[in-house]
């Protein structure tokens, strides 16, 4: 549990920091880029010329690293809810950095954020088993065509709802990246290569990449992430539970309950601190 959680916060330092680079990188490339097979390849090449992005993408991968070490060894919610803290550290950072000063409100929300996380992390009981579920993978896979239909559609407008749908179906994609990295098998790198979601999780996780990048440059960084944040956390979370046997210490379901809306709430007010002046 303390490793899974420090692997948790560490990866939320990392996807905090990660998110502003992301954003500035991604607003340096031409504004009509679209998710089209055709013009995919350009899109990709252009955002791989920004130093910012790769430095995003970089530290993306070192979070993703602690992020899949909290994913094995915690509940789906806690896990994901010590990712969405990252919005924390993006907020602190921002009053360093970006002389942006945070009112009685925001600060009211960093506490907020900090005492659900500490709710979930004493209501929390052990994670459900690692196993092969046959639905969940499907629903993965057929997810993944409807994000990547419905994407390339909202990639065409510039319009500030497109900007809210990609990231909506961002956060949907890292959803099954999540999923799909505590259905991993444990064995053999045989066993290992078989299994479907071995191929699902990197998939998830490059096109919800591409999808935030797309929403990055359309609109607000706080529109495009207040979704990707929702989805991303509330997803798994119920997945976790409902399907795959993630506990809750007996008569603690309060305080998980409590724990999690307290930081859903305060992680969606401190969303705003992500905005990068161009």
């Amino acid at each position: 549990m303390v490793l899974g959680l420090g692997a948790a916060l560490g990866a939320a330092v990392v996807f905090g920091i990660a998110a502003i680079l992301q954003a500035v990188g991604s607003r340096k490339v031409p504004t009509e880029s679209e998710l089209n097979p055709r013009r995919l390849g350009g899109f990709v090449i252009a955002l791989l010329k920004q130093p910012a992005f790769l430095a995003a993408l970089a530290l993306n991968l070192v979070g993703f690293g602690l992020h899949f070490v909290a994913l094995r060894l915690l509940p789906l919610y806690l896990a994901q809810a010590g990712i969405a803290a990252s919005l924390v550290v993006t907020a602190l950072l921002a009053t360093r950095l970006m002389s942006d000063q945070l009112s009685g409100l925001e600060w009211s929300a960093v506490v907020a954020v900090c005492v659900g996380l500490g709710l979930l992390a004493v209501s929390a009981g052990h994670a459900g088993d690692s196993a092969r579920h046959h639905g969940l993978t499907v629903g993965i896979i057929a997810g993944l065509v409807v994000i990547g239909v419905l994407g390339a559609i909202a990639s065409r407008s510039q319009h500030g709802v497109s900007t809210a749908l990609l990231g909506l179906l961002a956060g949907l994609g890292y959803a099954g990246v999540a999923i799909s990295a505590r259905l991993l098998q444990d064995g053999s790198v045989g066993e290992l290569l078989k299994g479907v979601t071995t191929y699902t999780l990197p998939l998830s996780g490059a096109v919800a990449f591409i999808l935030y990048s797309l929403a990055l440059q359309r609109g607000s960084v706080t529109l495009a992430t207040t979704p990707m944040i929702a989805l991303q956390t509330i997803t798994p979370a119920a997945v976790g539970v409902f399907v795959l046997s993630d506990a809750v210490r007996d008569g603690w379901w309060p305080g998980a309950i409590a724990g999690f809306v307290l930081s859903a709430v305060g992680s969606l007010i401190l969303v705003r601190f992500e905005s990068i002046k161009d």
